[in-house]
């Protein structure tokens, strides 16, 4: 059995009561003189297993008020899974225009991304993405049914996808595995994003993960990058 140092044991634990829906997005928690009388350690063994789920974005720790389970709308959380960033300003998190929304099959590729089985249904949603009012991706994202069983109608889909899914089942993306490569243009990307056929664009190929590690989401991204770039932050 591997070994874990006492504070990612208590990190676990804690992780378990946010699977659980014990401690909601948007929630005060316990403080840490409370959360160590509750699981009978010392409180700098919580304070460095809450200062690794602040590191996560799990938590946010909030000036003279506490500690907070993070939701989805909070600024770190958003720019965490968005890594697009206008060549010449600050950030910006992208609106979003919903092409179409259809059940469908899982290929092999999906499946083996999302651990499930080729051929089991799935949600297959098409967006178009805009920073100002520039067209700047188009993205593919497959959803299990299983984990997603009545997923909204297109019109009905917000900008934050990540948040709807933690307001209505309770699935919070805790990380992403991220593949990125140089492709060309299809006819069909090119005539949404406005370009010519075959230019080059970024191809950015997510796995999202839940807090139980179990992949909920596989996004495939075709980026213009004419005035933005991928900008990631090595520490």
């Amino acid at each position: 059995m591997e070994y874990k140092p006492l504070y990612t044991q208590i990190r676990d634990q804690l992780v378990r009561r946010l699977v659980e829906g014990e401690w909601s997005p948007g929630m005060l928690i316990p403080s840490e003189m409370e959360l160590a009388r509750q699981m009978g350690v010392s409180q700098g063994t919580v304070r460095k297993a809450l200062d690794t789920m602040t590191a996560e974005n799990l938590l946010i720790r909030r000036q003279g008020k506490g500690t907070f389970v993070a939701q989805p709308e909070d600024s770190r959380i958003l720019f965490q899974f968005f890594r697009l960033v206008p060549d010449d300003g600050q950030p910006v998190f992208p609106r979003s225009e919903v092409l179409s929304r259809e059940a469908s099959k899982a290929s092999e590729e999906e499946a083996a991304a999302l651990g499930i089985d080729a051929g089991d249904p799935v949600w297959r949603i098409e967006r178009l993405r805009h920073l100002a009012e520039e067209r700047v991706l188009v993205e593919t994202i497959v959803l299990p049914t299983e984990r997603f069983p009545d997923f909204p109608e297109a019109q009905d889909m917000p900008n934050n996808i990540y948040q709807l899914f933690s307001a209505r089942w309770r699935i919070t993306i805790a990380q992403a595995e991220e593949r990125i490569k140089a492709v060309a243009a299809s006819g069909a990307d090119a005539k949404l994003l406005g370009c010519a056929e075959n230019w080059p664009l970024l191809r950015i190929h997510r796995v999202a993960k839940d807090l139980e590690n179990k992949p909920v989401e596989l996004r495939v991204s075709r980026c213009l990058t004419d005035n933005i770039h991928y900008s990631v932050n090595l520490r």
